[in-house]
């Protein structure tokens, strides 16, 4: 309707040949429609689709991938977990090999300070000391009785000892 405002003028006014004013109208429809094809508005309708009753076949060869991946997922997960396992232990021997070399260091300077302790304690000058605070007095001769003496010197004089005797048994 546009198209015949606008012609209708010029068809009417000076009375020629219409068919160029055809041509026209036909040019600007053709640029109308063109310009109605740009970004067109699209409705979506929803469609129900029922699967309930379709059953799914079986694919021997994709169940078989399927199978041989799941196995080789299981053996590469066995080699880390085998990995990690050696991994860890070898960590944990090394803390208590670490542990163990501490201890022996603490027990070798407990050992040192014993033997120290018993050099300060064996001192022939502290002994000598301690024992005339103590009131005592160097042994006269023959007060001194080893047990021993009998064995290194047989001609020695021997401690007299007393046994009970056991009556016999009827």
């Amino acid at each position: 309707m546009a198209t015949q405002a606008i012609a209708a003028p010029v068809i009417g006014g000076f009375g020629r040949d219409t068919g160029w004013v055809e041509e026209h109208n036909a040019t600007l429809l053709a640029g109308q429609r063109r310009g109605r094809r740009g970004p067109t508005p699209e409705a979506l309708f929803t469609k129900r689709i029922d699967n309930s009753r379709l059953v799914k076949a079986n694919d021997p060869a994709r169940a078989r991938e399927m199978r041989s991946f799941a196995y080789a997922m299981i053996f590469l997960l066995s080699l880390v977990m085998v990995y990690g396992w050696q991994h860890f232990s070898a960590i944990e021997c090394g803390y208590h090999v670490e542990s163990e070399r501490q201890q022996m260091q603490a027990l070798e300077e407990q050992n040192r300070q014993l033997r120290l302790t018993e050099a300060e304690l064996a001192d022939p000058a502290r002994i000598d000391t301690m024992a005339k605070n103590l009131g005592l007095t160097a042994p006269q001769p023959g007060q001194v009785v080893r047990p021993n003496a009998a064995m290194e010197n047989p001609g020695a004089a021997v401690m007299a000892e007393s046994r009970p005797t056991v009556p016999p048994m009827h």
